[in-house]
């Protein structure tokens, strides 16, 4: 059966990783959405959009009804995590109401509802993290993304959560940098970086986050599943594999500890995910950090 894909947030990284992924899939009609306009509109004329503000339950009830999406991958939220904690009701607004307008409109409409969540959601005392792990938030970002986990859980509709961790990736028309052109325009600019050596995560290529929430989808698959690649690295030894990759001098590159940085939000320390879960029951194979630079380089202008 030929499945409808309502993308929330068509604009942000995962929504354009899935729309480039999906939209050639002769199996799949799509349906992207997003606030305001289409900004893949010059890339894919061809890509069905409708303006949807998830935050308004009107329009989020009104548009389901209307189009009869088969699934729904919810990927828009307030990700930064200062500005959570800074705009709290906004934070809340986006990352839980509106996760519980669309919960309701699964539910009325039988839409299997693939929700995106985080690493955030735990302490960092104990990572990498399984799906099965007790969750322990430190920042209201992440209080945020495990309300919203609660309100799925608890709903009759279909339902998968998708857990990722650091998400990298170009991004078309949307002013967003990420670790690997950070230190790649920091190097190339001889720019001294400082970068912490004390948290570890499992850094996420966006294409294989896409990926994982295909899999999900095309497998009708129920239930959480954690979604990243598998090595536990910190972001300084990030940074040494982008100026390795890229032949820059490394000597810019400073470690240092997350102390020393001044943030508004508190960062878990150690997270990162153990994704035997998503190899096994979905088939999910993902890049390491090397060939995910090599992604992103591919996909730089000469």
């Amino acid at each position: 059966m030929k499945k409808k894909i309502l993308i929330t947030g068509a604009n942000g990284l995962l929504g354009q990783k899935l729309v480039t992924l999906l939209l050639p899939n002769a199996d799949v009609e799509l349906l992207a959405t997003s606030r305001g306009e289409n900004k893949l509109a010059a890339l894919y004329p061809q890509l069905p959009f409708v303006s949807l503000d998830v935050t308004n339950p009107d329009e989020v009830k009104s548009v389901i009804a209307l189009h009869q999406p088969t699934h729904i991958i919810h990927t828009a939220a307030m990700t930064n995590v200062d500005e959570c904690e800074v705009n709290q009701e906004a934070c809340w607004k986006l990352n839980v109401d509106a996760v519980e307008s669309l919960v309701k409109a699964a539910e009325e409409n039988n839409v299997h509802f693939i929700h995106l969540s985080t690493d955030f959601i735990f302490d960092g005392l104990a990572g990498p993290y399984d799906e099965e792990a007790k969750a322990n938030p430190i920042s209201y970002y992440g209080e945020s993304k495990l309300a919203a986990e609660q309100l799925v859980k608890q709903s009759s509709a279909r339902w998968a959560i998708v857990r990722t961790v650091l998400v990298y990736g170009i991004v078309h028309d949307y002013g967003r940098s990420n670790i690997v052109l950070w230190v790649k325009n920091s190097l190339e600019n001889q720019k001294p970086i400082k970068v912490v050596n004390d948290q570890f995560r499992t850094p996420t290529l966006a294409e294989d986050l896409a990926l994982g929430c295909w899999l999900i989808a095309d497998q009708d698959a129920e239930g959480v599943f954690n979604v990243s690649s598998k090595e536990l690295i910190t972001p300084y030894d990030m940074a040494l594999q982008v100026a390795d990759y890229f032949k820059l001098d490394a000597s810019c590159i400073t470690r240092a500890d997350a102390s020393s940085f001044t943030q508004t939000a508190k960062r878990p320390a150690r997270t990162g995910f153990i994704i035997t879960k998503a190899e096994e029951q979905l088939g999910f194979r993902p890049h390491t950090f090397t060939e995910g630079i090599a992604v992103v380089a591919s996909q730089l202008p000469l």
